[in-house]
């Protein structure tokens, strides 16, 4: 049972997924600071100085904090834009358009005789 796990482990779909996870945490940090940080001030700021972070709604007992949400959402299209951006860059470099397909020229005079030559050849055998 500790081969095949071990085997499992070494294949490279599991290592790449694992890296893959990783980068992507990193890359949704990065990307919660640059809204947390960057933008969602700006915003805030262009809409009358309002913290987003702060925007709740008290209902009964309960809290809804609608702001967290809002930010939650401009961080999705932000990555969501981002990864479409590699994506797209990413697919254009593993795209190779293959070469147009030559047409087959047609035999010289001196070609196609020494063909019908051939061909009378073996007929005649």
């Amino acid at each position: 049972m500790w081969k095949d796990f071990k085997s499992f482990l070494q294949r490279g779909n599991v290592i790449d997924l694992a890296v893959a996870v990783i980068i992507g945490n990193a890359f949704g940090a990065i990307v919660k600071s640059l809204v947390d940080d960057l933008f969602m001030p700006v915003i805030g700021v262009l809409v009358g100085g309002i913290d987003f972070g702060s925007l709740i709604v008290t209902v009964g007992s309960a809290t809804i904090t609608y702001g967290n949400f809002l930010q939650a959402i401009v961080n999705f299209v932000i990555i969501a834009f981002a990864l479409f951006m590699v994506v797209r860059t990413v697919s254009r470099f593993e795209k190779k358009e293959a070469p147009p397909e030559e047409k087959p020229t047609e035999p010289t005079p001196e070609v196609q005789l020494l063909t019908d030559i051939r061909d009378l050849l073996k007929a005649s055998r």
